[in-house]
Protein backbone atom coordinates (compact mmCIF):
# COMPACT_ATOMS: atom_id res chain seq x y z
CA UNK A 1 0.00 0.00 0.00
CA UNK A 2 0.89 3.49 -0.47
CA UNK A 3 -0.57 6.93 -0.01
CA UNK A 4 -0.99 9.37 -2.56
CA UNK A 5 -3.07 12.65 -3.32
CA UNK A 6 -5.55 13.29 -5.75
CA UNK A 7 -5.62 16.29 -7.49
CA UNK A 8 -8.84 15.67 -9.06
CA UNK A 9 -11.71 12.97 -8.37
CA UNK A 10 -14.13 11.82 -11.24
CA UNK A 11 -18.09 12.16 -11.54
CA UNK A 12 -18.27 8.99 -12.08
CA UNK A 13 -17.19 7.86 -8.25
CA UNK A 14 -19.12 9.90 -6.46
CA UNK A 15 -21.35 7.77 -4.92
CA UNK A 16 -17.99 6.52 -3.10
CA UNK A 17 -17.09 10.10 -1.27
CA UNK A 18 -13.71 9.32 -2.21
CA UNK A 19 -11.56 11.41 -0.07
CA UNK A 20 -8.27 13.13 -1.68
CA UNK A 21 -5.89 11.43 0.32
CA UNK A 22 -5.98 8.48 -1.13
CA UNK A 23 -4.49 5.29 -0.52
CA UNK A 24 -3.49 2.50 -3.30
CA UNK A 25 -3.11 -1.43 -3.70
CA UNK A 26 -1.28 -3.07 -6.26
CA UNK A 27 -4.05 -5.15 -7.35
CA UNK A 28 -6.10 -3.83 -9.70
CA UNK A 29 -9.31 -6.17 -10.98
CA UNK A 30 -9.45 -5.69 -14.70
CA UNK A 31 -13.18 -5.24 -14.56
CA UNK A 32 -16.05 -2.33 -14.78
CA UNK A 33 -16.16 -0.31 -11.90
CA UNK A 34 -12.80 -0.57 -10.35
CA UNK A 35 -11.60 2.91 -9.46
CA UNK A 36 -8.21 3.39 -10.42
CA UNK A 37 -5.81 6.45 -9.33
CA UNK A 38 -3.28 7.51 -12.48
CA UNK A 39 -0.65 9.87 -13.67
CA UNK A 40 -2.22 12.21 -16.41
CA UNK A 41 0.91 12.48 -19.04
CA UNK A 42 0.35 14.93 -21.73
CA UNK A 43 -1.74 18.21 -22.79
CA UNK A 44 -4.63 18.72 -24.22
CA UNK A 45 -6.14 22.06 -25.64
CA UNK A 46 -9.42 20.41 -26.70
CA UNK A 47 -11.78 17.70 -25.18
CA UNK A 48 -9.32 18.54 -22.25
CA UNK A 49 -11.52 18.72 -18.75
CA UNK A 50 -12.79 16.44 -16.04
CA UNK A 51 -16.27 16.28 -14.42
CA UNK A 52 -15.62 16.14 -10.73
CA UNK A 53 -17.77 15.19 -8.36
CA UNK A 54 -19.31 18.73 -7.67
CA UNK A 55 -20.69 18.50 -11.36
CA UNK A 56 -17.25 20.87 -12.30
CA UNK A 57 -15.36 20.97 -15.54
CA UNK A 58 -11.94 20.86 -14.20
CA UNK A 59 -8.84 21.25 -16.66
CA UNK A 60 -6.46 18.60 -16.63
CA UNK A 61 -2.70 19.31 -16.77
CA UNK A 62 0.15 16.57 -16.98
CA UNK A 63 1.26 15.64 -14.02
CA UNK A 64 -2.35 15.15 -12.11
CA UNK A 65 -3.47 12.20 -10.46
CA UNK A 66 -6.77 11.43 -10.81
CA UNK A 67 -9.28 8.68 -9.94
CA UNK A 68 -11.61 7.39 -12.35
CA UNK A 69 -13.11 4.06 -12.61
CA UNK A 70 -12.65 1.17 -15.37
CA UNK A 71 -15.23 0.77 -18.09
CA UNK A 72 -16.01 0.98 -21.99
CA UNK A 73 -17.24 3.20 -24.10
CA UNK A 74 -18.41 2.93 -27.89
CA UNK A 75 -18.66 6.37 -29.20
CA UNK A 76 -19.89 7.90 -32.81
CA UNK A 77 -18.45 11.30 -31.83
CA UNK A 78 -15.67 10.85 -29.66
CA UNK A 79 -13.15 8.10 -28.02
CA UNK A 80 -14.39 4.87 -28.06
CA UNK A 81 -12.38 1.81 -25.65
CA UNK A 82 -12.99 -0.88 -24.05
CA UNK A 83 -12.15 -2.39 -20.38
CA UNK A 84 -8.43 -3.74 -20.45
CA UNK A 85 -7.96 -7.91 -19.58
CA UNK A 86 -5.66 -7.06 -17.49
CA UNK A 87 -4.05 -4.10 -15.21
CA UNK A 88 -0.95 -3.45 -13.48
CA UNK A 89 0.70 -0.49 -11.64
CA UNK A 90 2.87 1.26 -14.48
CA UNK A 91 0.54 0.41 -17.35
CA UNK A 92 -0.82 3.56 -19.72
CA UNK A 93 -4.31 3.47 -19.90
CA UNK A 94 -6.80 6.28 -21.87
CA UNK A 95 -9.52 8.90 -20.55
CA UNK A 96 -12.47 7.64 -22.97
CA UNK A 97 -14.40 10.21 -21.45
CA UNK A 98 -15.70 13.67 -19.32
CA UNK A 99 -16.76 11.62 -16.42
CA UNK A 100 -14.06 9.47 -15.95
CA UNK A 101 -14.69 6.43 -17.39
CA UNK A 102 -10.64 5.13 -18.27
CA UNK A 103 -10.09 2.07 -20.43
CA UNK A 104 -7.77 1.17 -23.53
CA UNK A 105 -7.44 1.01 -27.11
CA UNK A 106 -9.27 5.04 -27.62
CA UNK A 107 -7.25 6.28 -30.57
CA UNK A 108 -7.24 9.91 -31.48
CA UNK A 109 -9.97 11.51 -33.44
CA UNK A 110 -10.69 14.97 -35.79
CA UNK A 111 -12.49 16.62 -33.35
CA UNK A 112 -11.04 15.68 -30.33
CA UNK A 113 -7.29 15.18 -30.83
CA UNK A 114 -5.34 11.98 -28.78
CA UNK A 115 -6.91 11.20 -25.95
CA UNK A 116 -5.54 12.05 -22.19
CA UNK A 117 -2.98 9.20 -21.63
CA UNK A 118 -2.81 7.27 -18.49
CA UNK A 119 -0.30 5.96 -16.29
CA UNK A 120 -1.62 3.31 -13.40
CA UNK A 121 -0.50 4.46 -10.07
CA UNK A 122 -2.32 1.68 -8.08
CA UNK A 123 -6.12 0.67 -7.49
CA UNK A 124 -7.81 3.39 -4.70
CA UNK A 125 -8.32 1.28 -1.57
CA UNK A 126 -11.35 1.28 0.64
CA UNK A 127 -11.46 0.00 4.23
CA UNK A 128 -14.89 -1.68 4.81
CA UNK A 129 -14.12 -3.46 8.01
CA UNK A 130 -14.04 -1.71 11.47
CA UNK A 131 -10.41 -1.72 13.73
CA UNK A 132 -8.65 -3.62 10.70
CA UNK A 133 -6.23 -1.89 8.05
CA UNK A 134 -6.99 -4.33 5.45
CA UNK A 135 -8.31 -2.45 2.40
CA UNK A 136 -10.03 -3.67 -0.79
CA UNK A 137 -9.97 -1.90 -4.11
CA UNK A 138 -12.75 0.44 -4.68
CA UNK A 139 -15.56 -0.40 -7.55
CA UNK A 140 -18.39 2.05 -7.56
CA UNK A 141 -21.08 -1.10 -7.83
CA UNK A 142 -20.98 -1.15 -4.07
CA UNK A 143 -21.81 2.34 -3.36
CA UNK A 144 -24.93 2.05 -5.68
CA UNK A 145 -28.53 2.73 -4.65
CA UNK A 146 -30.20 -0.70 -3.84
CA UNK A 147 -32.13 -2.37 -6.70
CA UNK A 148 -35.98 -2.09 -6.36
CA UNK A 149 -39.29 -3.25 -8.71
CA UNK A 150 -40.53 -1.18 -11.17
CA UNK A 151 -44.13 -0.23 -10.28
CA UNK A 152 -47.15 -0.37 -12.10
CA UNK A 153 -49.53 2.07 -13.61
CA UNK A 154 -51.67 0.23 -10.85
CA UNK A 155 -49.25 0.65 -8.79
CA UNK A 156 -49.16 4.78 -9.40
CA UNK A 157 -46.03 4.98 -11.61
CA UNK A 158 -46.62 8.25 -12.76
CA UNK A 159 -46.63 9.14 -17.14
CA UNK A 160 -43.39 8.44 -18.77
CA UNK A 161 -42.10 10.82 -21.01
CA UNK A 162 -39.48 9.35 -22.93
CA UNK A 163 -36.79 10.58 -25.27
CA UNK A 164 -34.90 8.48 -27.99
CA UNK A 165 -32.37 9.81 -30.67
CA UNK A 166 -30.89 8.46 -33.97
CA UNK A 167 -27.49 8.97 -32.22
CA UNK A 168 -25.48 10.75 -29.61
CA UNK A 169 -25.91 14.82 -30.13
CA UNK A 170 -29.36 14.39 -31.71
CA UNK A 171 -30.67 16.94 -29.30
CA UNK A 172 -32.48 15.11 -26.44
CA UNK A 173 -30.70 16.53 -23.40
CA UNK A 174 -31.69 20.24 -24.77
CA UNK A 175 -34.98 18.89 -25.70
CA UNK A 176 -35.57 16.89 -22.40
CA UNK A 177 -34.49 20.25 -19.99
CA UNK A 178 -36.57 22.62 -22.29
CA UNK A 179 -39.53 20.53 -22.04
CA UNK A 180 -38.65 19.67 -18.11
CA UNK A 181 -38.52 23.66 -17.69
CA UNK A 182 -41.64 24.43 -19.04
CA UNK A 183 -43.52 22.00 -17.28
CA UNK A 184 -42.50 22.95 -14.25
CA UNK A 185 -43.33 26.38 -15.18
CA UNK A 186 -46.89 24.91 -15.33
CA UNK A 187 -46.83 23.83 -12.03
CA UNK A 188 -46.15 20.05 -12.13
CA UNK A 189 -43.59 18.05 -10.47
CA UNK A 190 -41.26 16.36 -12.86
CA UNK A 191 -38.79 13.72 -11.87
CA UNK A 192 -35.70 12.83 -14.76
CA UNK A 193 -33.55 10.42 -15.75
CA UNK A 194 -30.94 9.01 -17.85
CA UNK A 195 -31.21 5.24 -18.53
CA UNK A 196 -28.50 4.74 -21.23
CA UNK A 197 -24.72 5.40 -21.70
CA UNK A 198 -21.43 6.27 -20.95
CA UNK A 199 -21.12 7.94 -17.26
CA UNK A 200 -21.71 11.79 -17.15
CA UNK A 201 -23.45 13.52 -14.73
CA UNK A 202 -23.88 16.46 -17.39
CA UNK A 203 -26.92 16.13 -18.48
CA UNK A 204 -29.16 15.05 -15.43
CA UNK A 205 -27.83 18.20 -13.81
CA UNK A 206 -28.70 20.79 -16.52
CA UNK A 207 -31.95 18.55 -16.16
CA UNK A 208 -31.83 19.62 -12.53
CA UNK A 209 -31.29 23.10 -13.41
CA UNK A 210 -34.41 23.50 -15.50
CA UNK A 211 -36.64 22.15 -12.31
CA UNK A 212 -36.40 18.10 -12.08
CA UNK A 213 -36.38 17.20 -8.53
CA UNK A 214 -35.63 14.20 -8.30
CA UNK A 215 -32.57 13.44 -10.76
CA UNK A 216 -31.14 9.94 -11.56
CA UNK A 217 -28.19 8.44 -13.88
CA UNK A 218 -27.28 4.64 -14.05
CA UNK A 219 -24.30 5.00 -12.49
CA UNK A 220 -25.76 5.38 -9.25
CA UNK A 221 -27.07 1.78 -9.63
CA UNK A 222 -23.64 0.74 -10.06
CA UNK A 223 -23.16 1.14 -13.86
CA UNK A 224 -20.21 2.87 -15.40
CA UNK A 225 -21.45 2.23 -19.40
CA UNK A 226 -24.92 0.67 -19.83
CA UNK A 227 -25.08 -2.43 -22.38
CA UNK A 228 -27.67 -5.41 -23.25
CA UNK A 229 -27.53 -6.79 -20.36
CA UNK A 230 -27.20 -4.69 -17.92
CA UNK A 231 -29.53 -1.63 -19.07
CA UNK A 232 -32.83 -3.01 -18.06
CA UNK A 233 -32.16 -4.10 -14.91
CA UNK A 234 -30.45 -0.59 -14.08
CA UNK A 235 -33.16 1.31 -15.56
CA UNK A 236 -36.16 -0.98 -13.46
CA UNK A 237 -34.45 0.60 -10.55
CA UNK A 238 -33.65 3.85 -11.75
CA UNK A 239 -37.55 3.92 -12.30
CA UNK A 240 -38.93 2.66 -9.56
CA UNK A 241 -36.17 5.49 -7.32
CA UNK A 242 -37.65 8.21 -9.35
CA UNK A 243 -41.62 7.18 -8.97
CA UNK A 244 -41.00 7.26 -4.93
CA UNK A 245 -40.78 10.85 -4.94
CA UNK A 246 -44.40 10.49 -6.56
CA UNK A 247 -43.86 13.27 -9.23
CA UNK A 248 -46.53 14.13 -11.40
CA UNK A 249 -44.47 12.75 -14.71
CA UNK A 250 -41.21 11.50 -14.93
CA UNK A 251 -38.99 12.69 -18.31
CA UNK A 252 -36.27 9.97 -19.11
CA UNK A 253 -33.34 10.28 -21.90
CA UNK A 254 -32.19 7.15 -23.41
CA UNK A 255 -28.54 7.94 -24.49
CA UNK A 256 -26.60 7.51 -27.65
CA UNK A 257 -29.15 6.17 -30.30
CA UNK A 258 -31.88 3.49 -31.52
CA UNK A 259 -28.88 1.08 -32.97
CA UNK A 260 -26.32 2.01 -30.40
CA UNK A 261 -24.49 -0.63 -28.48
CA UNK A 262 -25.74 1.04 -25.06
CA UNK A 263 -28.58 -1.18 -24.51
CA UNK A 264 -31.74 1.29 -25.88
CA UNK A 265 -33.20 -1.80 -27.51
CA UNK A 266 -32.79 -3.81 -24.85
CA UNK A 267 -34.73 -0.78 -22.54
CA UNK A 268 -37.64 -0.63 -25.58
CA UNK A 269 -37.55 -4.48 -25.56
CA UNK A 270 -38.28 -4.71 -22.30
CA UNK A 271 -42.52 -5.64 -21.47
CA UNK A 272 -42.53 -3.43 -18.32
CA UNK A 273 -40.74 -0.13 -19.73
CA UNK A 274 -42.45 -0.37 -23.06
CA UNK A 275 -46.32 -0.54 -21.62
CA UNK A 276 -44.93 1.89 -19.18
CA UNK A 277 -44.10 4.65 -22.28
CA UNK A 278 -46.91 6.88 -22.61
CA UNK A 279 -45.04 10.06 -24.77
CA UNK A 280 -42.37 9.62 -27.17
CA UNK A 281 -39.98 12.97 -28.44
CA UNK A 282 -37.78 11.38 -31.30
CA UNK A 283 -35.06 13.34 -31.56
CA UNK A 284 -33.09 13.10 -35.26
CA UNK A 285 -30.00 14.47 -37.04
CA UNK A 286 -31.32 14.69 -40.36
CA UNK A 287 -35.11 13.68 -42.44
CA UNK A 288 -33.37 10.38 -43.01
CA UNK A 289 -32.94 9.60 -39.32
CA UNK A 290 -36.22 11.12 -38.30
CA UNK A 291 -38.24 8.64 -41.04
CA UNK A 292 -35.91 5.69 -40.17
CA UNK A 293 -36.23 6.03 -36.25
CA UNK A 294 -40.19 6.85 -36.78
CA UNK A 295 -40.20 3.20 -38.77
CA UNK A 296 -37.82 1.47 -36.42
CA UNK A 297 -40.23 2.58 -32.81
CA UNK A 298 -43.38 1.48 -35.13
CA UNK A 299 -42.00 -1.38 -36.40
CA UNK A 300 -40.09 -3.11 -33.84
CA UNK A 301 -41.80 -2.37 -30.91
CA UNK A 302 -45.16 -0.85 -31.17
CA UNK A 303 -44.46 2.62 -30.30
CA UNK A 304 -45.85 5.85 -31.95
CA UNK A 305 -43.70 9.20 -31.95
CA UNK A 306 -45.46 12.28 -30.66
CA UNK A 307 -43.33 14.61 -31.43
CA UNK A 308 -40.27 15.24 -33.43
CA UNK A 309 -36.96 17.61 -32.31
CA UNK A 310 -33.67 17.70 -32.51
CA UNK A 311 -31.35 19.02 -35.58
CA UNK A 312 -33.39 17.96 -38.16
CA UNK A 313 -35.78 20.72 -36.68
CA UNK A 314 -33.16 23.50 -36.70
CA UNK A 315 -34.55 24.51 -40.39
CA UNK A 316 -38.22 25.16 -41.58
CA UNK A 317 -37.31 22.45 -44.10
CA UNK A 318 -36.74 19.93 -41.87
CA UNK A 319 -39.72 20.62 -39.46
CA UNK A 320 -41.98 20.81 -42.93
CA UNK A 321 -40.14 17.00 -43.78
CA UNK A 322 -41.66 15.40 -40.84
CA UNK A 323 -44.66 17.09 -40.41
CA UNK A 324 -45.88 16.54 -44.12
CA UNK A 325 -43.85 13.07 -44.56
CA UNK A 326 -44.05 11.74 -41.10
CA UNK A 327 -47.07 13.25 -40.11
CA UNK A 328 -45.72 13.90 -36.90
CA UNK A 329 -45.62 17.37 -35.25
CA UNK A 330 -42.20 19.25 -35.26
CA UNK A 331 -40.77 21.37 -32.93
CA UNK A 332 -37.40 22.89 -32.54
CA UNK A 333 -36.90 22.93 -28.65
CA UNK A 334 -35.14 26.15 -28.21
CA UNK A 335 -36.93 28.10 -30.27
CA UNK A 336 -40.43 26.70 -29.99
CA UNK A 337 -40.17 24.99 -26.13
CA UNK A 338 -43.76 26.04 -25.19
CA UNK A 339 -45.09 24.34 -28.62
CA UNK A 340 -43.27 21.28 -27.89
CA UNK A 341 -44.50 20.90 -24.79
CA UNK A 342 -47.94 21.73 -25.76
CA UNK A 343 -47.89 18.94 -27.98
CA UNK A 344 -46.39 16.23 -25.66
CA UNK A 345 -48.77 17.19 -22.85
CA UNK A 346 -51.53 16.82 -25.68
CA UNK A 347 -50.62 13.38 -27.10
CA UNK A 348 -50.42 12.66 -23.11
CA UNK A 349 -53.74 13.48 -22.51
CA UNK A 350 -55.38 12.02 -25.36
CA UNK A 351 -53.45 8.89 -24.77
CA UNK A 352 -55.27 8.44 -21.12
CA UNK A 353 -58.41 9.62 -21.75
CA UNK A 354 -58.53 5.93 -23.82
CA UNK A 355 -57.42 4.43 -20.69
CA UNK A 356 -59.52 5.65 -18.61
CA UNK A 357 -57.00 8.08 -16.69
CA UNK A 358 -56.66 11.70 -16.03
CA UNK A 359 -53.78 13.46 -16.15
CA UNK A 360 -52.67 16.51 -13.73
CA UNK A 361 -53.92 19.52 -15.35
CA UNK A 362 -51.19 22.32 -16.04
Amino acid sequence: MKRCTLDKIASVTLRLGLDRNAVLGDTLPAQAGTVVACRVKNAKTSYNTLEDVHGRMVALHPGDIIAGALGHRDALYGFSGKVPTKVAVGDELQLLNLGGVIGTGAEATAATGEPFRLEVLGSVLEFPYLATRVGIPANIARAALPTQPMPTRAEGLPPLIVLVGTCMDAGKTTAASILISELSHKGMRVAAGKLTGVSLRRDILQMQDCGAEPVAIFTDFGVVTTDESTSVPAAHSLIANLAGAEPDLIVLEMGDGLLGTYGVQSLLSDESIRNAIESVVLCAQDPVGAWGGQMLLRERYGLAVDVTSGRVTDTPVGRRFCEEKLGVPAFNALREGRNLTEAVLKGLREKRLKLGRALVQA
